[in-house]
């Protein structure tokens, strides 16, 4: 059994398979497995050898028929047993090869090779279910196209899509897969992103919106620049996080293979000591020896070791094939524990494309409104913060000219730095006194002033404060737009966990007292550092809270880091957000959070079911043989049945209906 539960991982982690331009999805057939065409071959032989025994034939004529099915069925979980024991392990489905050959042993050979059909059978059954989940994960991986059509100063080229760069452009004709992550400088269309996002509708793409490689472009043609190395793209994000993902173990798993092996070699005692101790009492040698053979059989925890995985792999596949790409097995368990939810305002709750809608200089400073955006602007070029980009489009929008700026320095949740004409050019949250120190030169003169006079107006969103040379010149304020979704999925997260989310946020408490009252939340925090949201998840542990923590931005790493879950929203995230998150929400779709949460507890839900099938099973068969009289047919039969049922039991999250809930 353990070499069936390593073949479910090891096949979901092999290298995809290259698809073209319009890969279909496999649906791997029963008869393509070579688990299937032996077991087929063993139930042919079986069946001919009971005809030649039922009309009455001499022994040698149904003799090599079960002969051939013994050999058909039982010759790959032979060696793969003997394969074990020598690296010291005992394999499980090796004991049911020894109990057939027993049964043959004692003249019983019918009954042995009943046992190896069912076996084979069972087998076979488990290699499909395994197929299946591989196939539906290969979904997700058969998606990049081999090649992309690059212009250049000579016309276009057909080239390799992995041989990509960033800045190249390419042409993607009606009906072709796009070949590279970047953004559309020409052309009008619609993108099916399904395959990688989850979303059921084609999405119109225009001048300046942002594409995935890998998703099918629909009836224009299309412009695009690549922003993204293919190695960095979605589709190679999305192969790898499976391909872990896939390789993983979750702790309930790990913790029933480590008693696994201390279990079967218990097994195989208590089995001696069943054959033994009637024969010391006088029972005949052969009824001894099926009743310890049956006691073998019943007794091994193929179901036991099978009813964790299946489970937590379907609901990888699912949730992949809906825009969450969940890390690894332990990643999936740990969002069904949660019991409060975390989130990050800008970017998680509000789309993360904020608008400048208030430039207000401050008297005395010699610039006005578009001198100010200018400045702010040229400073604020390098970052690729969403409020930095809002205040460089804003910029652009009036026909600004933004100066080029040197000696940039960021600090995430803090603001930026740098030089702008020969002067220190500072934009940061206001009353913050942690900007960057020095941005731009070495000057110890302080650089840090809090805006000491009250805005011109009630501020409507994030206020940001703009700075030359140490002196306040004026503020920007900046809104962004709830996520529509916003509200049905905290009000969602409440129910699955009992709790009203906590907002976590560095902006400033008006613009996320809207929010939260907005979305319904009650525990509000802003104003806060990236180790304030570190600290403040840290409190809710300490408090005996399981958290789940949502965010994007560089400045959500480390919160997410220390979350007991983190999810990053995966669209705008940052790198780094995106590698230190358990999952990911590839599209900006917030109802997907609640979603994969409710997915991950009927994945938890189905692991017990079939924990307690299994031992429900395996506890019953036990007690009918060593009390009772059952038939090794008939425990085999069990068996087997119990450890198929608890396979399919977890393939159920494979269905649509498993994500709707």
């Amino acid at each position: 059994m353990v070499g069936r539960v390593s073949t479910l991982s090891n096949t979901l982690a092999s290298p995809p398979t290259a698809a073209g331009p319009a890969a279909p999805r496999r649906r791997t057939r029963l008869l393509a497995l070579p688990e299937a065409r032996w077991a087929l071959a063993a139930t042919v032989a079986f069946l001919a050898g009971l005809g030649f025994d039922v009309g009455g034939a001499p022994s040698w004529a149904y003799g090599i028929p079960y002969a051939v099915a013994y050999a058909a069925g039982g010759w790959e979980p032979a060696l793969e047993g003997l394969r074990a024991l020598r690296e010291k392990t005992l394999d499980v489905d090796l004991l049911m090869i020894v109990a057939a050959l027993g049964a043959a042993a004692i003249g019983q050979v019918f009954d042995g090779a009943l046992l190896i059909v069912i076996f084979a059978t069972s087998g076979a059954l488990e290699a499909l279910a395994t197929a299946r989940t591989a196939d539906s994960v290969r979904g997700l991986l058969d998606l990049a196209p081999d090649t992309a059509t690059r212009l250049t100063d000579d016309g276009e080229e057909t080239v390799p899509a992995a041989e990509l760069r960033v800045g190249d452009l390419l042409l993607v004709r009606p009906g072709e897969r796009i070949g590279g992550d970047g953004r559309v400088v020409d052309g009008v269309s619609e993108a099916d992103q399904a395959t990688v996002t989850g979303e059921p509708l084609p999405v119109v793409k225009r001048p300046g919106d942002d594409v995935f490689a890998g998703t099918l472009n629909g009836t224009g043609a299309l412009r695009v620049r690549v922003e993204r190395d293919p190695a960095d793209s979605v589709i190679a994000r999305i192969v790898t996080l499976v391909e872990e993902a896939s390789r993983t173990k979750a702790p309930t798993q790990l913790f029933i293979e480590k008693i696994e092996q201390r279990y079967a070699v218990a097994v195989v005692a208590a089995t001696l000591a069943v054959f033994a101790l009637p024969l010391a009492f006088g029972a005949d040698l052969t009824d001894a020896l099926l009743r310890a053979m049956t006691f073998m059989i019943v007794a091994s925890p193929c179901a036991v070791v099978l009813a964790t995985m299946p489970p937590l792999l379907s609901a990888i596949a699912t949730a992949g094939r809906h825009g969450v790409l969940v890390k690894s097995a332990v990643a999936m368990e740990r969002l069904g524990e949660i019991d409060t939810a975390a989130l990050d305002k800008t970017g998680t709750l509000t789309e993360g494309a904020p608008e400048v809608t208030d430039v207000c200089p401050l008297p005395g400073s010699g610039l006005d409104a578009d001198a100010l955006l200018a400045l702010a602007a040229a400073a604020e070029h390098p970052s690729e913060h969403p409020l930095a980009r809002a205040v460089v489009e804003a910029a652009r929008a009036r026909g600004l000219r933004i100066s080029p700026a040197r000696d940039f320095v960021a600090t995430p949740g803090r603001g930026v730095g740098a030089v702008v004409d020969g002067r220190v050019v500072e934009v940061g949250r206001t009353g913050d006194t942690h900007l960057p120190a020095g941005a731009g030169t070495h000057d110890p003169a302080p650089r840090h002033s809090r805006l000491d006079r009250p805005h011109p107006r009630p501020p409507a969103g994030t206020t940001v404060l703009v700075t030359r040379d140490a002196t306040p010149v004026g503020t920007l304020v900046l809104t962004d737009r709830l996520r529509p979704a916003a509200p049905a999925a905290t009000a969602a997260l409440a129910g699955l966990t009992g709790t009203t989310p906590v907002l976590l946020t560095g902006d400033n408490a008006p613009a996320a007292a809207r929010v939260a009252e907005a979305t319904g939340i009650t525990d509000v925090r802003a104003d806060l550092l990236p180790e304030d949201k570190v600290n403040a998840v840290r409190g809710l542990h300490r408090a005996g809270r399981k958290v789940l923590f949502v965010g994007d931005g560089v400045n959500d790493a480390p919160a997410l880091a220390a979350a007991h879950a983190g999810l990053a929203m995966g669209r705008a995230g940052s790198d780094l957000a995106l590698e230190t998150a358990d999952a990911v929400v590839v599209r900006d779709d917030l109802t997907a959070v609640p979603a994969v949460v409710r997915l991950s507890r009927t994945a938890r839900r189905l692991v017990l079911q079939n924990l307690v099938i299994a031992g429900t099973f395996i506890t019953g068969l036990v007690l009918w043989d060593l009390v009772g009289h059952l038939p090794l047919p008939l425990g085999v039969a069990g068996h087997e049945g119990s450890t198929v049922l608890v396979g399919l039991n977890g393939l159920r999250l494979l269905r649509e209906r498993a994500w709707q809930g």
